[in-house]
């Protein structure tokens, strides 16, 4: 008798088959049934901000349930793909499983190395050359990739990387400081010129150039605006615990003051508490 597959195994068989019921041309989900690859692509994309969400949160719960929702659209999508005749689940399995391996011959192969730089500079080479001709292809190609696939600011901080490692960069932050200032200063004069087209090409120069400052600080720019966010959420939730009337009938003086109230009372929400030492402990 062959050992019983572990129990992830079979879970993830189980996944497969409700996906097939859902997608059977004459027992199927009628909504299922209706969908295509490029349909399902918003639930791609929350489905992968709400496992990024329950990770930042810690909520151990939230995370397994999300993972489960993301792990969802990959079987679907395989489904889809099936029936096209385009690839299989197993085929993709397959492949990042190939990929895994070839990328890191320093854990299945002889490579030998220490720090996880090496690893990083180590799997550029292999990319690059599994890419084969993708060297031969311009830079601004593969920064279009970037910009057409990635949310905006994630596409940023890639585009970015990638232009720095071509030399397209500052040899110190201070250039980095200097261009945020100046396109600071043109945004600034670009809303004074009344031009909408030239104010949007502005702003847009004037975020990249904070994109790139974050990059040269090796600060993450998504999670600090998520942060910003939430902190900005928790606030207002402060305030309107505070009050007993609507929002839109206080004095703009009035939400100043609450909405300081509310920074102070959060940060000392936040702070730890101290347990108390006993000042007599030979006494215990």
């Amino acid at each position: 008798m062959p050992p019983p597959l572990p129990e992830a195994l079979i879970q993830f068989q189980r996944l497969i088959d409700v996906v097939r019921e859902l997608r059977h041309p004459e027992r199927g989900c009628p909504w299922d049934l209706q969908q295509t690859p490029t349909t399902l692509i918003p639930y791609v994309l929350e489905e992968a901000y709400e496992v990024v969400h329950a990770l930042q949160e810690g909520d151990t719960g939230a995370i397994a349930e999300e993972l489960g929702d993301l792990l969802l659209q990959v079987v679907l999508q395989s489904q889809l793909a099936q029936e096209a005749d385009q690839f299989t689940l197993a085929q993709v399995i397959q492949g990042i499983s190939d990929k895994l391996i070839r990328r890191h011959p320093h854990v299945f192969g002889e490579v030998a190395l220490t720090t996880a730089q090496e690893v990083r500079d180590q799997w550029e080479q292999i990319k690059a050359s599994e890419k084969g001709s993708e060297e031969a292809v311009p830079l601004s190609q593969k920064l279009q990739r970037y910009a057409r696939t990635l949310p905006p600011l994630m596409a940023g901080m890639k585009i970015g990387e990638r232009a720095s490692r071509a030399g397209l960069d500052w040899p110190t932050i201070s250039g980095a400081w200097q261009k945020f200032y100046e396109e600071l200063a043109e945004f600034q004069e670009a809303l004074l010129q009344g031009n909408a087209a030239q104010q949007t090409a502005e702003l847009g120069d004037l975020l990249f150039s904070v994109i790139n400052l974050a990059r040269w600080c090796q600060l993450d720019p998504i999670n600090a605006l998520q942060q910003t966010y939430q902190r900005f959420i928790q606030r207002l939730e402060c305030i309107e615990a505070a009050i007993d009337r609507p929002l839109e009938t206080y004095t703009l003086e009035e939400l100043e003051a609450l909405w300081q109230q509310a920074k102070i009372q959060l940060a000392t929400d936040s702070q730890p508490t101290e347990t108390p030492t006993d000042p007599h402990p030979e006494e215990a």
